[in-house]
C-alpha cells in the first residue's frame, strides 16, 4: 500500500476518534466543547489535535455534518420502505425514524436543534447536510401531486408577501409545488421538531406518560393538516 494512502487511512481514523471522544463530550458538557479537554482524554499534546481540527468551530461544524447526515439517512431508508403512493404512510415512517433517531443521539439533536451554540456561525457546508431531512417531506408533497392525491389548498390562505416568498423556496426545491401546499408541509416539519424538542428536553414527560401514543396522534394531526389522505 502507498505511503500516501496509509497517512490517509491514518488521518480518518483519528479524525473519526476525535470526534467520538467529542461526541461525548457533548453528551457531559453540552456544546461548549474544548479542544483541550478532548485533546487531554485522546492522551495527545494540546498542539497535535490543531493539526486536525484548527478551531473549535471547525470541530463543532464536522459534529454537525455528521448529526445532519446520520439523521438524514435514517429518516430517508424509513421512508424508502413505505409504500410510494401510501403518503400517509410514509409521512409516519419518516416522524417516527426522526423521533426514534434523537432518542438515540440527544446530545447531538440537542447541537442541531437546540440553543445556538455561542460565538459559533454554521458555515455554508451544513446546508447540504440540513436539507436532507425536510427533503423527505418535500417529496411526499411532490409525488402526491404527481399521482393526483394531493391538491393544492387555497392560495388565498396565504398572505401576499409569504405567497411570495414560498414561490422563491418552491422554486429552488420543487418546481411547480404549490405554495399553499409547501406552507402547510413546512407547518407539518417545524411541528415535528416541536414535538420532538418537547419530549426530548423534558416539557411534556410528567403529564403525558404514554408518548409512544401521543407522538402518533400529534403526527395524525399534522398529516391532516398537510392533506395526506387517509
Amino acid at each position: 500500500m502507498p505511503a500516501s494512502s496509509i497517512r490517509a487511512r491514518v488521518r480518518a481514523e483519528m479524525l473519526d476518534e476525535i470526534k467520538a471522544v467529542a461526541r461525548r463530550h457533548l453528551a457531559s458538557d453540552g456544546a461548549n466543547l474544548s479542544l483541550r479537554a478532548v485533546a487531554r482524554d485522546m492522551g495527545m499534546v494540546s498542539s497535535a489535535i490543531y493539526r486536525y481540527f484548527p478551531s473549535r468551530d471547525d470541530l463543532l461544524t464536522a459534529l454537525i455534518i455528521d448529526a445532519y447526515d446520520t439523521l438524514g439517512a435514517a429518516v430517508e431508508s424509513a421512508d424508502a420502505g413505505a409504500d410510494r403512493l401510501d403518503l400517509r404512510g410514509r409521512w409516519h415512517a419518516a416522524c417516527r425514524a426522526a423521533r426514534d433517531w434523537a432518542l438515540a443521539h440527544p446530545a447531538e439533536y440537542a447541537l442541531l436543534y437546540g440553543s445556538p451554540v455561542p460565538g459559533y456561525a454554521a458555515p455554508d457546508d451544513t446546508v447540504g447536510p440540513a436539507q436532507r431531512p425536510p427533503a423527505i417531506l418535500v417529496g411526499i408533497l411532490r409525488d402526491g401531486v404527481a399521482a393526483g392525491l394531493l391538491s393544492a389548498p387555497d392560495p388565498g390562505e396565504l398572505p401576499e408577501p409569504l405567497r411570495t416568498d414560498l414561490a422563491e423556496v418552491a422554486d429552488a426545491l420543487v418546481p411547480g409545488l404549490p405554495e399553499a401546499l409547501l406552507a402547510r408541509g413546512m407547518a407539518g416539519w417545524t411541528q415535528l421538531f416541536g414535538l420532538i424538542s418537547f419530549e426530548l428536553f423534558g416539557r411534556i414527560n410528567r403529564s403525558l406518560p404514554h408518548r409512544d401514543e401521543y407522538f402518533d396522534h400529534q403526527t395524525a394531526l399534522m398529516a391532516d393538516l398537510v392533506g395526506l389522505p387517509r
